[in-house]
């Protein structure tokens, strides 16, 4: 396995991580069918790992998300998309834990994916790369972990789609994980997340630049199809009450409308940066991959109906989050998982986040949710009693 190592902490801002390449001598199998090697990672850490590594923990990132979770973003300069959970003192801390973030498979920033090289072509894969699914992002990580020679993690935690990936990890390699923090996430995508999402698949299809996945050899992107798809996206990101709290009906820098369609009002202006900045940072065929993997995961039809199956005599303790604002992943799907768990007589926390900040709000400040993780962390830390570094 080729390793190319610079490590990183909360304070090497500019590190670009590290990057390993994995299944030269055993591809992966992905659930498409299609056998898929070698294949890169990139990946950043956090802390040390203590002397029987039982320390480390999987941060699982969103759909929008990457591996710079505490660091700053190498493309934009901002800080990492989760450092206010992340840090000296915080429920993640790597004075005691040893933080590991990866970018999933099919993203676009390092691990393989749709923009990457094709050995077969020498060219982009575009959408010649092989449909994946969380499963298979999940046993991506599985094998980098095998390579850092980590067989049991401490946590797996995430939001969104990373909390599809916690769930997905608790159901595939139970004996390689103590504990499960899945927030924001269902156990299978509804029938409305999957409608926004092609909402937004076919804005990026529909863009003249996108040459049906093969605008990289075109020498063009596809960008205003991803700013409209990243726009509509973020609307469910948030709730009515954000909303109407921050921007309401307020006009944007003028006293009166202009009886035109430029941005009149705040939100259409701030809908717009955001659908902006998020080109300058994603790829266009990594964002229709990511959210199809998205779409397909379903632990109940994995199941046969039977969502408790995926966790028949499961030793992980859980701690379930939720938040009572958010719209894309209801309390009420979240709860289905916890009835799931409580069904097999597993060890589960829930907590419902009384807030108005919608599916966003695992990535804000929001004290619940840090008192929350904190305290089960901790907990959880004395009970299994592993060593700091």
């Amino acid at each position: 396995m080729k390793h190319t190592p610079q490590a990183p902490s909360v304070a090497d801002a500019d590190s670009s991580g590290f990057s390993v390449e994995l299944g030269t001598d055993r591809p992966m199998r992905l659930d498409c069918g299609v056998d898929l090697g070698p294949f890169t990672v990139a990946y950043q850490t956090y802390g040390e790992l203590n002397a029987d590594k039982s320390n480390a923990v999987l941060v699982c990132h969103a759909l929008s998300g990457d591996q710079f979770v505490a660091s700053t973003h190498p493309n934009t300069g901002k800080p990492g998309w989760w450092h206010i959970l992340i840090g000296p003192g915080r429920p993640l801390d790597p004075a005691h834990h040893h933080i590991i973030c990866a970018n999933v498979l099919g993203g676009c920033m390092g691990t393989t994916g749709p923009a990457s090289i094709d050995p077969a072509t020498g060219e982009p894969y575009g959408v010649n790369f092989p449909v994946i699914t969380i499963a298979d992002m999940v046993r991506a990580q599985a094998r980098l972990l095998d390579h850092l020679g980590i067989d049991k993690l401490f946590c797996v935690i995430g939001g969104s789609m990373g909390g599809m990936q916690v769930l997905q990890w608790a159901s595939m390699f139970p004996d390689r994980m103590h504990t499960a923090v899945p927030i924001a996430a269902a156990a299978r995508h509804s029938a409305q997340n999957i409608g926004f999402h092609e909402v937004g698949r076919q804005a990026i299809m529909a863009d003249p630049d996108w040459h049906g996945g093969n605008y990289a050899a075109k020498d063009v992107s596809p960008s205003r199809g991803l700013a409209v798809a990243r726009m509509a996206a973020h609307i469910t990101y948030l709730s009515e009450a954000a909303l109407r709290r921050k921007f309401g009906r307020k006009l944007q820098d003028r006293s009166q409308i202009t009886y035109g369609f430029e941005a009149d009002f705040q939100v259409e202006s701030y809908l717009r940066h955001q659908g902006m900045t998020f080109v300058e940072r994603f790829d266009a065929n990594s964002y229709l991959y990511l959210t199809r993997a998205m779409d397909y995961f379903d632990m109940v039809a994995d199941h046969d109906g039977v969502l408790a199956d995926a966790f028949t005599g499961t030793s992980v303790r859980f701690c379930v989050v939720s938040f009572t604002s958010d719209w894309l992943f209801t309390t009420s799907e979240v709860r289905e998982i916890v009835h799931a768990l409580n069904a097999v007589a597993a060890d589960v926390s829930f907590v419902e986040i009384d807030t108005d900040k919608g599916h966003d709000a695992f990535l804000l400040d929001e004290p619940e949710l840090h008192a929350t993780l904190g305290g089960f962390l901790s907990a959880a830390a004395e009970k299994l009693g592993f060593e700091t570094p």
